[in-house]
């Protein structure tokens, strides 16, 4: 940023750090990219296959339906299959799924602990939970609030949902178990925000992001980096999951992008695409989705810019770590401010596409090397180091 993100956005709010698997949730670690499995859990193969697509696209951390005995007894072989994911279950009502979750090598335990069985049952899942180092997310859902908190409120509202959590915060504190993460996710996006505002004043817990069943992969998108962006922008959330009624891999794409728009996060490419007007004499819009297509996979941090007229094309490429100015049918390529060679339209996406490469491993050898021989461009600017998070 060219200005300070200190005087204009509020800090990160403190919370107490909370292992998860070789994860930390809270503290100064950076949020964590989550999502969860579609697939049917008793279905091994499908299941595991659909882990290792969701990690080759980011995510972080796994989640794992249990909704009876035999998904239960899958996720044994499951963790046989992904001995390195950090996977969680996700359960409701049967305390026995929790401690089979936990004989399986789970990482972590989405449960309430109130709607799980009675006190000597609740107990004995957090004493293993304790003794595995096993942290447990509460997760209050207003779709599911208990018929006391419907019957005091009228309706789902955020004190309601604070009431629910405390409840079952107050189980586990009882109990002297505190390596806890915190959910209070709605599909209305007003709700959501408004009670992890809430709770974000009485406790220090790590929370969960979400805006639950968001909907659509387009309006979905809108109202989870709505909800969710209002939130992290104000300091609050230590680790996100974007719900979409599509495929989870685009769920962490998705919740990539919405932590890069707030500098939050770095992890592959931020492409800048001008919307196009009538100055445009180019086809951008094949171009861009060309290059974003291309550098899906890529996982080093850089901007590229893909502009298609004279007016502010040449200083958005200037600013990018790569960029091509276009227009006549043709397109001036630059690296990191310099003007490095000038290509046919027809050639934008492959020389393009042959500069990130060159970047990418430029970046992991650690130098910049000269432009190609024969581009007439001046010696290029030094190469800015980025990591990942």
């Amino acid at each position: 940023m060219n200005f300070s993100d200190k005087e204009h956005f509020p800090p990160r709010r403190k919370t107490r750090p909370v292992k998860v698997g070789r994860l930390t949730m809270g503290g100064d670690a950076p949020i964590v990219v989550q999502s969860m499995t579609k697939t049917d859990t008793r279905d091994v193969g499908k299941t595991v296959e659909q882990i290792q697509q969701m990690e080759a696209a980011g995510c972080e951390v796994v989640r794992l339906a249990v909704p009876d005995a035999e998904a239960a007894k899958s996720l044994g072989e499951i963790r046989r299959h992904c001995p390195n994911s950090i996977l969680v279950s996700d359960i409701h009502f049967q305390h026995k799924f929790a401690l089979m979750a936990l004989d399986a090598g789970m990482d972590k335990l989405r449960i309430n602990p109130g709607n799980i069985g009675d006190a000597e049952k609740v107990k004995w899942v957090v004493r293993r939970a304790q003794e595995q180092k096993v942290p447990i997310r509460i997760g209050v859902n207003a779709g599911s609030l208990e018929r006391r908190l419907l019957e005091k409120y009228g309706y789902p509202t955020p004190e309601a949902m604070v009431e629910s959590a405390e409840y079952h915060l107050r189980i586990l504190e009882d109990l002297g178990f505190r390596d806890t993460i915190i959910s209070l996710k709605s599909s209305n996006v007003k709700l959501t925000v408004a009670a992890y505002r809430l709770m974000a004043k009485r406790c220090d817990y790590p929370f969960h992001l979400g805006v639950t069943e968001a909907g659509t992969q387009f309006s979905g998108t809108v109202k989870s980096c709505v909800g969710m962006g209002m939130l992290l922008a104000e300091g609050i959330g230590d680790t996100i999951r974007v719900s979409l009624a599509t495929d989870p891999a685009e769920e962490v794409r998705v919740a990539y992008e919405l932590l890069k728009s707030l500098e939050l996060r770095s992890r592959g490419p931020v492409v800048i695409a001008c919307p196009t007007c009538g100055r445009l004499e180019v086809d951008l819009f094949k171009i861009a989705q060309e290059i974003e297509q291309a550098t899906a996979n890529i996982k080093t941090p850089l901007t590229v810019a893909v502009m298609g007229c004279a007016v502010n094309g040449p200083g958005e490429a200037r600013e990018a770590d790569l960029g091509v100015a276009a227009g006549r049918g043709n397109g001036t390529i630059y690296r990191q401010g310099k003007a490095i060679r000038r290509v046919h339209e027809t050639e934008i996406v492959p020389a393009l596409l042959e500069e990130i490469k060159r970047f990418v491993a430029d970046q992991a050898a650690g130098f910049t090397a000269p432009p190609a021989e024969g581009s007439g461009a001046a010696d290029p600017a030094p190469t800015r180091l980025v990591t990942i998070q």
